[in-house]
């Protein structure tokens, strides 16, 4: 009897913090629909197209009278979202502190970024102003959503099962991604059989995407629980103070803010990677619109099994060693890209193999390791400052992949400038003894790590 009484209640936890884990993963199901279909396969060709059909006799548009090479535009917009994201995530991380209300703030960003998503079935014609808007809302609505989505991850899984859950995460939304994006593919293919013109098929891709994001984005709302705030919490300052309050209370672990640091680096060259790998295959590769879905649909398939896989590989060689190890094969993966040749498919199928593989475990991995170097009770506002530095430089890639096409006119000269970001977040990451980095924050080292 007692032995029962003793054990009811630690099943019960179990139990619930099982079922908010999996509410909390088919956020990443909603969500990266987005990523996925809208950023990643079909907005930047689409919006380029849009941009070219409105630019002038030299190629260039006039945004606010600025002359912008119309093939630099979804580039420009892609940046100009993440200098959105980052002014609004300071205040909307500090109400979430306050209030302890996350999941009210979750949902406000999520249906925001997903309206503005199906917004995008009026572009059309030359109206490349008002697609660069909708990705600006959609894209910095996404990024303040991830904020308070990553945030849950200390509160949902012990330091044991972070590496497994934060890679659950990231397959299940890679899985949602290959799915929403075998209909894409044949509704695209096939317009002409349901009597539509190959416009009115990406509008419609595109729409559907924020549909998909607001409807399992119910899911999470149901399962995950607001805390009520500690009192250290209560008292958070509001936006930007808050945030300079973090970071000097981050000074005291110097060794977090090198990990930090290593990760805005090289996460900039992934999210650059993802946001541009279809403008560099339909302009400088030539390859059709059905060629970069199915290259993306093949980056979806193989990223399920490279996340789980690198979760397996953190286990027995630890978190960092893999991480290191996925950036040197982004490296490689860049420099490949750069000699492809144009007009053959099979080796972009290559390279998209390569991509994924390495894709979702080096994100996973990334988030579940700085999980640990979050000191006790600041699980929240630490995960700000997280994702701050994931956002925070992420519009310096596509700048720089921007800068580099306005300047040569070669996307092959814009995809292997991003090399840089690896190589020194490699070097940065590589310094990072994570091992007493964990242990100055007060937190038990694991064994592999």
């Amino acid at each position: 009897m007692d032995t029962e009484t003793v054990r009811t209640p630690v099943a019960g936890e179990a139990t619930d913090r099982r079922r908010e884990q999996r509410g909390w993963y088919f956020y990443d199901w909603a969500c990266s629909v987005y990523s996925t279909s809208v950023l990643t396969v079909f907005l930047g060709p689409y919006l380029t197209s849009v941009a070219k059909a409105a630019a002038d006799a030299d190629g260039y548009v006039h945004p606010l009278g600025i002359p912008v090479r119309a093939g630099s535009f979804f580039a420009y917009s892609v940046s100009l979202s993440v200098i959105a994201a980052v002014l609004v995530m300071p205040a909307v991380g500090a109400a979430a502190d306050r209030t302890g209300r996350k999941k009210p703030l979750l949902g406000a960003a999520a249906y925001l970024g997903a309206t503005a998503t199906m917004g995008m079935f009026l572009l059309d014609g030359d109206r490349y102003l008002l697609g660069g808007v909708l990705l600006v809302v959609a894209n910095a609505a996404q990024s303040v959503a991830m904020m308070l989505y990553n945030s849950y991850l200390p509160q949902i899984a012990p330091p044991a099962e972070r590496d497994a859950v934060s890679s659950r995460g990231w397959a299940f939304g890679y899985a949602a991604g290959s799915l929403v994006l075998v209909a894409n593919l044949v509704l695209y293919l096939a317009h002409d059989s349901f009597g539509l013109s190959e416009t009115m098929a990406v509008r419609i891709c595109l729409a559907s995407a924020g549909l998909w994001w607001g409807a399992f984005t119910l899911v999470p709302l149901r399962r995950l629980r607001d805390r009520r705030p500690s009192a250290r919490q209560a008292a958070a300052l509001p936006g930007m103070r808050q945030l300079a309050a973090t970071v000097r209370n981050m000074r005291r672990h110097p060794l977090t803010l090198s990990f930090l640091l290593a990760y805005l680096i090289y996460n900039d060259g992934i999210q650059t990677v993802i946001s541009q790998a279809s403008v560099y295959g339909s302009e400088e590769l030539g390859l059709g619109q059905s060629t970069l879905i199915g290259a993306v649909l093949l980056v979806q398939v193989l990223a399920v099994a490279g996340a789980l896989a690198m979760g397996r590989l953190a286990r027995a060689y630890g978190a960092k060693r893999t991480v290191l190890g996925s950036l040197v094969a982004w490296t490689a993966t860049l420099g490949a890209g750069y000699f492809l040749p144009a007009g053959a498919p099979v080796w972009f199928f290559v390279l998209a193999s390569g991509i994924g593989l390495v894709l979702g475990g080096s994100q996973a991995l990334s988030r579940s390791l700085f999980s640990h170097l979050v000191p006790p009770g600041k699980e929240a506002e630490y995960f700000a400052a997280y994702e701050m530095s994931d956002r925070g430089m992420s519009w310096l890639g596509p700048l720089l992949f921007g800068l580099t096409y306005q300047m040569t006119g070669s996307y092959r000269d814009a995809i292997i400038s991003l090399v840089v970001f690896f190589v020194v977040g490699f070097a940065l990451l590589a310094r990072v003894p994570v091992r007493r980095a964990i242990g100055d924050a007060g937190n038990p080292v694991p064994e592999r790590i």
